[in-house]
This record gives structure tokens, sequence and C-alpha cells, in this order.
């Protein structure tokens, strides 16, 4: 009978053959599905005996740090990997389900490295960006769903501004999905107390020029975002939400004023990732919002994106006219919105 851990390379390494970003184990009573998410689509691996599941499951949460005995509560881990001279972090999540616990593992390369050219469809989008992050204070977001690639973008648009000049930079992240040399990468561990509220605070103390925050969550991690771009420092980070207004929306939510959206937000980049025609990969493409539209909204006053040339509506339109992607996909978006 194979082990569960040569069992657990197999299913890895096949995912990364087939350069998935995900896996999903999804268990039933007597059999357990395998999933990979390929190109931003779920699609079925496998199916396995309950037994090997539980052995599996068992085998990564010991590996990844979990908790083995705790299966009525939500657990966290990673766990390195290593497969064709390459290192891959694997970060594991287990969710309670009827009396079973799925896993996801979202797979993240270390090697690979991303130029801002290559993540997106239009350079004239990496010029906007770029002339955000040329600015010494304020607060740029990049927004959209799980698996979007607002992290790699961060990384990018970091490694591109320590290319022309020495800045102070300190990320918070939860996990740290890549090492970059001559940046401080503070590792979120709320077990150990090292929490966003308790990173940043402890950063603003390093002389920071920069703060990457990875993710703001919750009221108190939006508003210390604020409040140190309002202190002199560039704060770069990203938030959930399905595009641009709907960033503004989730802000005011948390308890952001109007004053401090006014004074702190330089832009916000929704980003949304466009199977190619090629077949072989995805790029993404933005939803920019700053300047007069970003004043307007932040008022309460109606707008209208789609008169803008950086709506996802316009660059969907511009991606399918340049033959980029096709009259499915393009389809497909538009049903989605």
């Amino acid at each position: 009978m194979i082990s569960a851990e040569n069992l657990s390379d197999k299913i890895i390494a096949a995912a990364i053959n087939n350069m998935a970003t995900d896996i999903h184990f999804y268990p039933f009573h007597t059999t357990t599905n395998i999933y990979f998410r390929i190109q931003g689509r779920r699609k079925l691996y496998k199916q396995i005996a309950k037994s090997k599941y539980e052995l599996l499951l068992t085998y990564y949460k010991f590996t990844s740090g979990m908790d083995i005995g705790e299966i009525r509560k939500p657990q966290n881990g990673t766990l390195p990997f290593h497969v064709h001279s390459q290192s891959y972090s694997l970060r594991l999540s287990t969710l309670p389900v009827n009396q079973l616990e799925s896993l996801a593992i979202r797979i993240l390369p270390e090697q690979q490295h991303h130029s801002l050219e290559q993540l997106f469809l239009f350079k004239n989008q990496l010029t906007k960006l770029k002339k955000w992050v040329n600015l010494r204070s304020g607060l740029i977001l990049l927004s959209g769903p799980t698996g979007s690639g607002k992290t790699t973008t961060l990384y990018a648009l970091l490694e591109e501004v320590l290319k022309e000049e020495s800045f102070q930079t300190i990320t918070l992240e939860d996990p740290i999905e890549k090492n970059i040399q001559d940046i401080l990468q503070v590792q979120v561990n709320e077990k150990a107390g090292i929490t966003y509220q308790t990173g940043l605070k402890a950063a603003l103390r390093h002389d920071p020029d920069i703060i990457m925050v990875g993710e703001i969550r919750d009221q108190e991690t939006a508003q210390f975002a604020f409040e140190a771009s309002l202190t002199g420092h560039l704060v770069l980070s990203t938030i959930h939400a399905k595009n641009t207004q709907g960033t503004i929306h989730r802000l005011q939510d948390m308890g952001i004023t109007k004053v401090e959206l006014e004074q702190s937000l330089i832009g916000i980049s929704s980003i949304q990732l466009l199977p190619l025609l090629s077949g072989t990969r995805r790029a993404a493409i933005l939803e920019i919002l700053d300047g007069q539209f970003l004043r307007h909204i932040i008022n309460g006053q109606e707008v209208n994106l789609k008169q803008s040339k950086h709506s996802f509506d316009y660059m969907r339109k511009k991606a399918l006219r340049y033959g980029f992607i096709s009259k499915d996909t393009y389809d497909s978006f538009q049903t989605d919105g």
C-alpha cells in the first residue's frame, strides 16, 4: 500500500505539472474527490477512498505544524515541497464540514520571478502603477478575489522601485510567499502574538520609507494602514473586493472616514485574470481608480466607470479586439460582471 508521504508527493507533483495553483480535497462519507484549480477553473483530478484521505490529512497536519487532535476548528499550516530542482511553499488550510474536514492547499513557487511586464496585458496600465509607487507617501491598494495575483503584483512593484533607489522597506505577510533581498519581511504569527496590528506598530519604529501590508482584513488593520500613510510613509496593501468601487465601500464599512480616504488614498487597482487564446497562461487586466473618478466616488457621487479607459469593461473589449482572448472568455466575464 502506498504511504501517505508518497501519495502526497504524487498528487502535488501532478498539480505542479498541470500548472495548478490550488488543490482541493472534498470529503464524502466513503470517498474524497481531489480537484486542481487550473487557470482559475476547478477540475477533478481523481477520487480516493476515505481511509486514504484520512491518512493524508493526518500526514499534512503533522508535517505542517497543525494540531492532529483538533478537528472542530479551522487550522492553517505551511509545508515546503521540492520537485524538478524547484522549491515550493505549500499553504494548507483545513475546514470542518459535516463531522469531516476538508483541505485546501495553495501552491506558491518560491523561485518564480515575474516582472511587471510579464504580468499584465497592457503597458499603459503598468505606467500608471509605476507613477503611483514613485510617490513618497500615501496608500496604494490592490483588490481582487483570492488567487488573482495581488501579492505577486505587490512583490513586482517593490522589486521595480528598489532597482532605482534604496528604500527602507518592511513587509508584514501571512504567510511570506517569496523571499526578497533588501527587504525586511515579517511573518505574521498570531499564536506568537505577532498580528498585523502589533507588526505595524513595530515596523513604524524602524524608520521605513515603504510598508507593505499583506492584506487589510479588519477595521484595526485598515486604520493603521491609513495612519501610516498620513505620517510620511508609502503604504501598499491588498484587500478582497470585486472591483474598485467595491473597495471604497468595503473601507467605509470598516470605519474609514471620507477625510481619511481623500487625504491618504493614491489609487485603487483591481485585478482580473483572463485566460489567453494561447491556452498556456493567464494575464491580468486592471481596473484603475484614481484622480477625479476616485474623488467623486469617495464623495458619494454617481460615477459611470465604463466611461473610463481603465475600467474592466473597456479593458476586456480591448483584449478581445487585439485577439488576446476568445469571444467565449469575453462573454463569460460579461456574465460574471
